[in-house]
């Protein structure tokens, strides 16, 4: 009976037909995944591909047999490559033959499918330009597996004489970006979903943590490891199959956030991150569409409302605080409910504007307190801020070409050894608590950022410099310093030890082993 393989050679598509042709069978379906030439925006030259075949295997039979007991009388073969391959090559193939053509239709969906979400595939995307990215092959995939049939309902909503069934058609035609999938985009992504919106944009670097499940309600316990950006996606899409999703795994850039942005009709920034939050401001002006931040710290939140032509973030705040000044969930904590209230009002105001439906002019801040169960707004007076520099489309724009600028301030590395010795002298920001939690076996030179002053560095040691931290945000900011005072070879280790971590943590993710934060990287060792 024709199965399932894996192969490191060209496929012979000839011989793959020939082994599901039958007698008693008139309907035929193929499905081949090629390499293509560009992913998430940026040019491809190709893929590798890293199958762990022992499992791989047993799970791809699995899966046939499953289309088997689900279809009826199929025959079935499925083929995944391995190794390098070049953009055109054929990747993976499935074929399936049936008495009729919709049980061959149905089961090659149901196949390709399965084989996207479950088997432990691993590829490599070799881009022409930047670092090599290692993501998981159900990355901006959909599992239709189990939707073929399921039609939204949503009369509740659409019996509200502000919405009726025109409006409902307005939010399946609306396309909405939210950035960051943790505390605040947890709540905001699942009530997008459930309302009907028609595509969902999804934006998130990191991985679940067990640290993170007491205020990220998309995620389980059995998610911890997995990128959130998959996760989120594949929860959506159980919750509303009709839905459309997106899937950026890594961070948006300067260079490539404008035009992301104008694929979209209004954007939700989610994110603990300032770097972000001005990014998002800035592009969101630029591409003159609306942004709907917010922002939570321990009890309470704050959320903002900007419109193309301002207030903007920067009406309010000009310049972003220094790195480290201002805590995180993970520094200052957060009561659990609190980004589930916020991130609840994002997706409100997100409605209410695909909708058209009565809101507050913009241009005011929203504050949330949740142990006095107590709001207020403040009001952000249009003529100061941007205003006095030409305007909040013109300051971002000039923002966002600077920003682009410290794009040369970054360095990737594997490992902290592999910077070691590709020459860089390395030198360790965190702070002695994060030292003592995942010390590093290679020489650093120990600046902690709370007292850094570029001013009074000295380098140990004469070549480039590489500043690193856990995150890449008080190393790009140390970096962007020392170049201004003069060091010509002073950079950052873009996205800091986590991002090791998380390249790392990629080969793990199949076998639901999550890694020990030290495992990022052959430089690091536990306590």
């Amino acid at each position: 009976m024709p199965g399932f393989s894996v192969s490191a050679m060209p496929l012979d598509v000839d011989a793959l037909r020939s082994a599901v042709a039958h007698p008693g069978h008139g309907g035929f379906c193929a499905f081949e995944g090629w390499v293509r030439d560009r992913n998430d925006g940026r040019e491809v030259e190709g893929l590798e591909y890293e199958v762990y075949a022992e499992l791989a295997l047993a799970e791809g039979e699995a899966i046939l047999a499953e289309a088997r007991a689900r279809f009826g009388d199929i025959e079935a073969v499925g083929v995944h490559r391995s190794g390098r391959l070049r953009v055109g090559d054929l990747a993976v193939w499935v074929g399936v033959s049936s008495p009729h053509r919709d049980a061959a239709f149905r089961a090659c969906r149901y196949i390709i499918d399965a084989f996207k979400h479950r088997l432990p595939v691993w590829k490599k995307e070799l881009y022409l330009q930047g670092d090599t990215q290692w993501v998981v092959c159900s990355h901006g995939s959909a599992d239709t597996s189990t939707d073929a049939h399921f039609v939204p309902d949503y009369s509740r909503q659409s019996r509200l004489r502000e919405v009726g069934e025109q409006g409902q058609a307005r939010l399946a035609a609306a396309r909405v970006l939210v950035i960051g999938a943790g505390g605040l985009g947890s709540p905001a992504l699942t009530y997008l979903a459930a309302t009907g919106i028609g595509t969902l944009g999804i934006v998130d670097g990191d991985r679940v943590e067990a640290s993170n499940l007491h205020r990220q309600t998309l995620y389980t316990a059995a998610d911890i490891g997995q990128p959130k950006a998959v996760v989120a996606a594949q929860r959506v899409r159980a919750q509303n199959p009709a839905l459309s999703v997106k899937v950026f795994t890594q961070p948006l850039q300067a260079g490539d956030v404008v035009d992301t942005f104008r694929q979209f009709d209004l954007v939700l920034e989610c994110t603990d991150d300032m770097g972000s939050r001005y990014l998002s401001s800035d592009a969101a002006q630029v591409a003159g569409i609306p942004l709907i931040l917010a922002s939570v710290h321990q009890y309470e939140g704050q959320m903002q409302v900007s419109a193309p032509g301002g207030p903007c973030l920067r009406c309010l705040w000009p310049e972003p605080p220094d790195a480290g000044l201002l805590g995180s969930c993970a520094q200052s904590g957060v009561l659990g409910t609190v980004p589930g209230v916020l991130g609840t009002l994002q997706a409100n105001e997100a409605l209410k504007l695909l909708l058209d439906l009565p809101r507050r002019p913009p241009g005011e801040l929203l504050l949330v307190d949740l142990l006095d169960t107590m709001t207020q707004r403040l009001p952000i007076d249009p003529t100061t801020g941007c205003a006095s520099a030409g305007g909040c489309a013109q300051v971002a724009s000039r923002a966002l070409v600077a920003r682009a600028a410290d794009a040369d301030l970054e360095r990737t590395a594997e490992s902290l050894v592999a910077a070691a010795s590709a020459g860089f002298q390395l030198v360790d920001l965190r702070e002695a608590d994060e030292r003592e939690a995942m010390p590093c076996d290679v020489d650093t030179q120990w600046m902690p950022y709370s007292r850094w002053r570029a001013d009074r560095f000295t380098a140990s040691a004469g070549g480039p410099i590489l500043l690193f931290c856990a995150s890449g945000k008080r190393s790009l900011a140390a970096a962007r310093s020392l170049r201004a005072l003069g060091h010509p070879e002073a950079f950052s280790l873009q996205g800091g030890l986590r991002r090791l971590q998380q390249m790392h943590a990629a080969r793990e993710e199949a076998l639901h082993h999550p890694p020990t934060a030290c495992s990022a990287s052959s430089s690091c060792r536990h306590a």
